[in-house]
This record gives structure tokens, sequence and C-alpha cells, in this order.
């Protein structure tokens, strides 16, 4: 059971932050719209979490290793956990003005990569800084390639 859990859990915290990092960037910087962002962060939490627990699904279906329980587990475990941490992002919109809000989910965000790339390691028995460099390192160039996305996208339709 463990397999389906763990590959759920670690699938749907990972896109959870990246996918919605991206969006809240992209959008803050395209349209400076709280609103926007809000909708963005409600349909990635439900659509990306539903698409990502699909896709979960008939990737283990295909690898033929886990039973059909840990499929349904890993499942179920993908879009629980993508649609929470999906979620907990739209907390400092509601709370904060919106750029304050974007930084402080790039902050969350880029913290809970660390943390989950740091027990990542651990269980490996590997050094944590790499496995950390490597992953907040492509979880920042996304933010920044959203950036630069939602600039042009503002200059090329106003």
């Amino acid at each position: 059971m463990r397999g389906g859990i763990n590959t759920g859990v670690h699938f749907g915290l990972t896109s959870g932050v990246i996918t919605t990092l991206g969006l809240i960037v992209g959008l803050h910087s395209g349209t400076h719209s709280t609103l926007a962002v809000i909708g963005g962060i409600l349909t990635i939490a439900v659509a990306d979490a539903m698409s990502d627990a699909l896709g979960i699904h008939i990737s283990k279906e295909a690898e033929n290793i886990l039973s059909k329980k840990q499929i349904w587990l890993a499942t179920a475990a993908t879009f629980l956990t993508k649609l929470v941490m999906a979620g907990t992002f739209i907390i400092p919109v509601l709370l904060l003005p919106l750029t304050t809000a974007m930084i402080a989910s790039v902050a969350w965000g880029l913290l809970v990569l660390t943390l989950l790339s740091l027990m990542l390691a651990r269980s490996q028995r590997v050094s944590p800084f790499p496995v950390i460099a490597e992953h907040v390192g492509i979880a920042l160039a996304v933010v920044i390639i959203t950036h630069f996305i939602g600039d042009w996208i503002a200059q090329a339709f106003s």
C-alpha cells in the first residue's frame, strides 16, 4: 500500500507546488488581478488535480508493477494531495495584497519543495544539497519563465 500512497503524495505535492506557482506568477504579471489569480488557483486545484490523478493512474497501470489497490491509492493520494497543496496557495492571496501574496506563495512553495527534497534525500541516504538544488532550481526556472510569459502577454494584448 505504501508504494501507491508515496507515489501520489510525492507527485501531488511537487505538481501542486510547481503548477500553482507558475499559474500565480504568470497571472499576476499578466493581469495584476486578484480575481484572475483566485480563479486560476481554484481551477488548478480541481482540474489539474483530476488530470494528474488520471495520469498517475494510467502510468501505474502501464508499468504493471503495483496492485490494483495500490494504483487506486496512488490515484486518490495524487488527487487529494494536489487539491490540498494547490488550495493552500489561496490563503496568502485572500489575506495579502497581490504582489505580497505572490512573494509569500513563492516562499511557501520553495519551502515545501525543500522539505520534500530533504525527506527524499534522507530516505535515499544521499546528500540533500544536490537534491534540493535540483528541485528548487526547476521551481525557480518555472517562476522566472512564467513571469516573463505573463509580462509578454500583458504587453502583447494591452
